[in-house]
């Protein structure tokens, strides 16, 4: 996803209202301390680029202790000693974007910068860039509050490159990418990344019926059948890359093995992240289960149905977070769902019930779990690494056979 400008200020306003700490890296919250405030600050004051901080701390003291618990179910989640370390910091330049990745087989995470941002000089006269790094220097460091410059974060070099590349998941032991295109001659599609040297990289598909696609955005992929699922939306255009739109905001599915391209969801004014989720719906266990995709401006994120066929049916309002918009969701095993916020990464259970949040005090584009009991987070000029009790939601689901 691509942030737009109101973002650029996000943390100059801080609503103050009385919460307990527990120890280490942990702050409980109690919500009852805050449904009546007096006064409620106007619209102007407190809004969708607003952080809330919990009542009586400072946002400092809110900084401190990360992991902010809002019901007890979030304990079985960070466990006992949960731990944030910030593994790099990059001055202006939002180095730490999008498209996290584990690849389990050489135990790395990959990431891109953001495309299209002013810092980063990206999108119209230059792509942005792929990176990576080695859990196991994570790992190492993961006492520590601030690890800056002690994990190596390494360029990769993909070949033929990935131009403007969001979002990206694994795919037949692959990476996917999206691209959101440049200019008028580059098209947005979906690129296929060998993960290991030397990055070669092929193009999946990059039209719908001869027509170029707005600006990809997300990319998920059905763990039944192989399915690809992806969101084309404006960011191209209104970061000035890409032309004006010429398709609707859309879901789309795409069918490795007959090569049909179709339309699964309309109706979003900024359609964003979308992710499978682990648990079935009702009985029907192997038939259908959740999807989750976000609606930026509105802040909302939704929740459908899959059916057997691989349309989408039932649309549901999932969440409404703030402050921000949601943006990169993931899942755990037991299908809690994770999401990147205004102020870092937030959870819910299955049924959209808010349990806890690690407490940037910035934006969170994009993270991903890394298998049991980690956790890579992107925020734009700050990487973080998270030690926890959850567990992603089974990569294997994500890399059907070939």
């Amino acid at each position: 996803m691509q942030l737009p400008p109101l973002f650029s200020g996000l943390a100059s306003l801080i609503t103050l209202a009385t919460a307990q700490s527990d120890s280490s890296q942990v702050l409980v919250v109690d919500q009852r301390s805050f449904n009546v405030l007096r006064p409620v600050p106007p619209p102007s004051q407190s809004n969708l680029t607003t952080i809330f901080v919990p009542p009586g701390i400072t946002l400092e003291e809110a900084l401190d202790k990360p992991f902010h618990v809002y019901d007890d179910a979030f304990y079985d989640i960070i466990g006992p000693n949960p731990t944030l370390t910030v593994l790099a910091s990059q001055g202006t330049n939002p180095l730490f974007h999008e498209a996290v990745v584990w690849y389990p087989p050489t135990d790395e995470v990959f990431f891109v910068q953001n495309a299209g941002a002013a810092a980063a000089g990206t999108g119209l006269n230059k792509s942005n860039i792929i990176q990576k790094i080695a859990l196991s220097q994570a790992a190492a460091v993961s006492s520590m509050r601030n690890a800056s410059g002690q994990v190596r974060v390494q360029t990769v070099n993909a070949t033929p490159p990935v131009i403007n590349s969001n979002g990206a998941t694994l795919y037949r032991g692959q990476l996917l990418f999206t691209g959101e295109g440049q200019g008028n001659n580059t098209a947005p599609a979906l690129y296929v990344m060998n993960p290991e040297p030397p990055y070669n990289t092929s193009i999946l598909v990059n039209n719908y019926f001869g027509r170029q696609w707005n600006s990809l955005n997300d990319v998920a992929v059905n763990p039944r059948n192989g399915d690809v699922y992806f969101t084309d939306t404006l960011y191209g255009y209104l970061q000035d890359f890409r032309p004006s739109p010429e398709l609707p905001n859309q879901v789309y599915r795409f069918n490795p093995s007959t090569g049909a391209v179709t339309t699964v969801a309309d109706g979003f004014e900024l359609p964003n992240a979308l992710r499978d989720h682990p648990t079935p719906v009702l009985v029907r266990a192997s038939v259908r289960k959740d999807v989750l995709t976000d609606d930026l401006r509105s802040a909302p994120s939704f929740q459908y149905t899959v059916l057997e066929d691989g349309t989408w049916s039932n649309r549901k309002l999932f969440s409404y977070v703030s402050p921000g918009i949601p943006d990169g969701v993931h899942c755990d095993t037991d299908g809690n769902v994770y999401s990147g916020v205004g102020d870092g990464v937030v959870v819910y259970n299955p049924s959209g019930t808010l349990l806890g949040k690690i407490f940037l005090g910035t934006t969170s584009a994009n993270f991903n779990f890394a298998g049991k009991g980690r956790m890579v987070i992107c925020a734009e000029t700050e990487l973080y690494y998270a030690t926890l009790a959850a567990e992603g939601a089974v990569v294997q689901s994500e890399m059907p056979p070939q």
